[in-house]
Formats: structure tokens, C-alpha cells, sequence
């Protein structure tokens, strides 16, 4: 007997694939075309090759840009893996400390990114901002508009705050996930805290620390809204990530065709650390499933 299959469920999946067209397909096909054409106005365009991927990948512009914004995301990466574990084994494992913890936890995540770059704006100006006020009482010469030192220590606290939450979240998963058993029979070895950490927790939060780092870094690698409204890219250029960078050739300078081939190569950037990730995650999973 011939089994029927019934493909109507497409009929369900269908209103997604149009969204996900309208709002991912054609904006791609369309930097792309930017990207192999020039224009001198009146909507007219000519084929322009490779020319612009060649001018952006000799721009000096783009790779500081590039330079600045891998070692925001290894320092962001750096700081706030280490810092959530911490944070998850400190949480409380049962009782109701654990729906405060997590609610505390939780809302950092809710604050918009516009709102979380003005908070810290605001938050750091030296005449009317709680932390630049206290820090000039102190004597303290701290400006963030001014000084690049400072303009960078303020967007990685201000990132630290608002994304650990997401990786002690993800690493207090992981460790509730353990049996109690494993943590009975590493008391009755006698094992030490260290011990329990390095061969029971933390091979377990493998897997979620493995999302955890790929979320920060794809976030990190692409912010844009905290620094630009904080900073604005300064002083001078010395928080303009590839993405200000980007919107300042895009919208500031109106130059479509390297600004639509510079964002197609910090796309294939990303997609392939991002593959890299998965692929380990991939690996990891098939390693603790044998």
C-alpha cells in the first residue's frame, strides 16, 4: 500500500518564507547589485566589477575599523564568559532566592540597546552623570567625550552590565541540568571544589557556554547602537567600529558602492567565525553523545 503524504503544511510555513524574502532576500540582492555597479546619479548605473571589494580591501579605514572591533569583541568575550560562570555558581540552586536571582538577572536583557546607550551617556557625563560626578569629586580625570582610554573603559563596563546576564543565564542552565548524583559521588571522594568544577560542571556547560560565546560575539561584532550613541564613534575615530564605520560611507558620505561591498565582506566575516562556532558545537555534541 502506497503511504499519502500531505504536503498542505507547506501552506503554513508559506506567509514566512515572504517575510523572510521581503526583509532578508532582496535587501541582499540589492546591496549586492550596489556592490559590481557605480553610478553618476539620475539612477543610472554601469558595471563596475570587483572594483569596489578591491578599494575596500586596501582601504587602511577598514581594517583599523576591523582592528578596533576584534579587540572589543575578544576583550568583551574575555570579561564576561569568565564573569557569568562565576556569577551562575554563585546563584542559588532551590528555593525562592532562585526566581529573584532570575528576575534580577533577567531584566539587564529587557532594556533596548537605544535606551541602555543613552542610561550610560548620561550616566557618565562629568556635570550632571552619577559616575563622571563621583569620579571628578574623587579626582579622577575621566571624560569619555575626550579621552580614548576612558570612551573604551565605558562601552566595555556598559556592555559587560547589560550582556553577563545572558551568559550566566545560559551557564545556570547548564548547571541545573547536572544530576545530584555527580555531586554526591564527588562528596564522597572527598573532591575538591576545583575538582567538582574542572570534571563535573564545567563539562556539562560545554554546550551552553559554546551558544553563549557564539551570541556574544555575533552581538559584539556587530554593535552599533550603544557606542554610537554614547560615543558617536570619537574621540576621533577611536571607538568607530565597522559598523559606524559602515553607516558613516553609507548615509554621512553617500558612497553606496564600497559601503555595499564593505558590508558584504563584514557579512562573510561573520557568517564564517559564526560556522567555525557551530561547527565545534556540532563536534561537542556528537563527542558527549558516543
Amino acid at each position: 500500500m502506497e503511504k499519502t503524504v500531505n504536503q498542505k503544511a507547506w501552506f503554513l510555513v508559506l506567509p514566512v518564507l515572504i517575510l523572510v524574502a521581503f526583509s532578508a532576500v532582496i535587501p541582499l540582492m540589492t546591496v549586492v547589485n550596489y556592490s559590481v555597479q557605480d553610478t553618476f546619479g539620475n539612477n543610472q548605473f554601469f558595471w563596475a566589477g570587483l572594483e569596489w571589494f578591491e578599494e575596500m580591501l586596501a582601504s587602511e579605514r577598514m581594517w583599523d575599523a576591523l582592528q578596533r572591533q576584534a579587540i572589543f569583541s575578544a576583550i568583551i568575550l574575555a570579561i564576561e564568559v569568565p564573569l557569568g560562570i562565576l556569577v551562575a555558581l554563585n546563584m542559588p540552586k532551590r528555593g525562592i532566592w532562585v526566581s529573584v536571582c532570575l528576575v534580577l538577572m533577567s531584566l539587564p536583557l529587557l532594556i533596548p540597546w537605544n535606551v541602555v546607550g543613552t542610561i550610560w551617556q548620561i550616566f557618565g557625563r562629568v556635570d550632571i552623570g552619577l559616575l563622571g560626578h563621583t569620579l571628578a569629586a574623587l579626582g579622577v580625570d575621566y571624560n569619555y567625550t575626550q579621552d580614548a582610554v576612558d570612551a573604551w573603559v565605558t562601552l566595555i563596563v556598559m556592555d559587560v552590565w547589560h550582556w553577563t546576564s545572558l551568559v550566566a543565564l545560559l551557564a545556570y542552565a547548564g548547571l541545573q541540568s547536572i544530576p545530584d548524583a555527580y555531586y554526591q559521588a564527588a562528596k564522597i571522594d572527598q573532591a575538591s571544589r576545583w575538582a567538582v568544577f574542572r570534571y563535573i560542571e564545567l563539562p556539562k556547560m560545554t554546550g551552553v557556554l559554546m551558544i553563549a560565546i557564539l551570541l556574544r560575539f555575533m552581538d559584539s561584532f556587530m554593535i552599533y547602537t550603544e557606542p554610537f550613541v554614547v560615543t558617536g564613534g570619537g574621540p576621533g575615530n577611536a571607538t568607530t567600529f565597522l559598523s559606524i564605520d559602515l553607516v558613516k560611507m553609507a548615509l554621512g558620505q553617500f558612497d553606496l558602492g564600497p559601503a555595499a561591498a564593505f558590508s558584504i565582506m563584514y557579512f562573510l566575516v561573520i557568517l564564517l567565525i559564526s560556522w567555525v562556532f557551530y561547527t565545534v558545537m556540532v563536534n561537542l555534541d556528537k563527542r558527549e553523545g558516543k
